[in-house]
């Protein structure tokens, strides 16, 4: 059983230890050093609050037991995906060990917010069979979506040629077989549609580029793709594509859309690259039509979670949030993400609330100021 992680002392102590206590002597520091985390509880009415509000960090690390094959413990855990099945919280987390190799553990709530990790990694059955002359390196970042009585996980396949997307199926998340590996293509974050659209299978996917400035291959579009049965994709059209100079230059879809009576609302994660020496990562959303999701019907102008926590902006890959798992109660969302890449974290919100932030695409597409 993992230590509930979910109350606010479970971020790192130093932020909270050594932040100025309101005395006089503190006073005149008081403004700058606190101004963070008073922007999230104490803004005025008139202002708002935080859209996602911070549960705190959920697991780390010390959480996930080492694999068999290692004789260290395991280096970080992030960008888990995330589903509620047959009664439980569940997630599947992406961990990488001491030699940069990556697992992929399985872990189950007690209640919201308490998880115990497996003891060892899952294994996909078939996948070196499906690979053939592909030299596998990673397989990661799992999106999972329930479909007619089976749990799917979308993960991206790290290969000699290129990032490709596998789709696996489980029943009791212990117990994992190949559907299929992509044969062709270069791409990442894909997400499946909980439900068929007009008799397809639907995702969400991320072509891969050439980034000018030496950094991992990305992308700056997202695409819808369909298939009849799983094995075979196409693209259909692009959905929305990232906006230069502002918060989500690069974009990438998160957990799996959820839907709403206004359409299909899909967390997404957005970078940041014109800061000198960093990228960062933060998380939007968009609403796509329920019909015809190739369709934005809104987005949000703003990101609605940017790395502020030491957990967020220190660790393997500094200043990320990167959302990639959420569960829905009634109005209630859990987002889980991945911090820094190296622990996973998770915020709560309105479904109603992130909805009413959105705004229309065709005044956002330049990036132009509310007139």
């Amino acid at each position: 059983m993992t230590k509930p992680r979910a109350s606010s002392g479970a971020k790192p102590r130093a932020s909270a230890e050594t932040k100025p206590r309101a005395s006089a002597e503190t006073k005149p520091r008081a403004s700058a050093d606190t101004k963070p985390r008073a922007s999230a509880e104490t803004k005025p009415p008139s202002i708002g609050g935080p859209i996602l509000r911070r549960r705190g960090v959920l697991l780390t690390r010390e959480d996930v037991p080492p694999p068999r094959n290692s004789h260290a413990d395991v280096t970080s855990v992030f960008n888990p995906g995330a589903i509620h099945w047959r009664g439980h919280d569940r997630l599947l987390l992406r961990v990488q060990g001491r030699s940069r190799e990556t697992y992929l553990y399985p872990a189950t709530a007690s209640e919201p917010g308490h998880f115990e990790v497996a003891s060892q990694p899952i294994w996909i059955r078939g996948l070196r069979e499906a690979a053939r002359s592909l030299e596998i390196y990673h397989v990661y970042d799992p999106r999972l979506t329930a479909i007619d009585g089976h749990v799917y996980a979308v993960l991206a396949v790290d290969t000699n040629r290129g990032c490709r997307l596998l789709t696996a199926q489980t029943e009791d998340f212990e117990n994992w077989s190949l559907v299929a590996l992509d044969g062709d293509g270069d791409r990442r974050n894909g997400v499946l549609f909980p439900t068929k659209i007009r008799g397809e299978y639907l995702r969400l996917e991320r072509p891969n580029q050439e980034q000018a400035d030496g950094q991992p291959r990305s992308g700056s579009e997202v695409v819808l793709a369909s298939s009849s049965d799983l094995l075979s994709w196409k693209q259909v059209s692009p959905v929305f594509q990232g906006r230069p100079h502002y918060w989500d230059e690069l974009v990438g879809a998160g957990p799996p859309p959820i839907r709403t009576d206004q359409g299909w609302l899909l967390f997404y994660h957005g970078v940041a690259t014109h800061f000198v020496g960093a990228h960062i990562y933060q998380a939007g959303a968009v609403l796509l039509d329920l019909e015809d999701p190739s369709r934005v019907l809104g987005r949000t102008r703003e990101n609605i979670l940017e790395p502020r926590e030491v957990y967020e902006m220190v660790g393997q890959v500094p200043n990320v949030v990167f959302p990639s798992g959420a569960i829905v109660r009634g109005d209630e969302v859990d987002v889980y993400y991945g911090a820094a890449d190296t622990c996973v974290a998770w915020a709560t919100g309105s479904i109603e609330r992130v909805l009413s932030t959105l705004e229309d695409p065709s005044a956002l597409s330049t990036g132009s100021d509310r007139r």
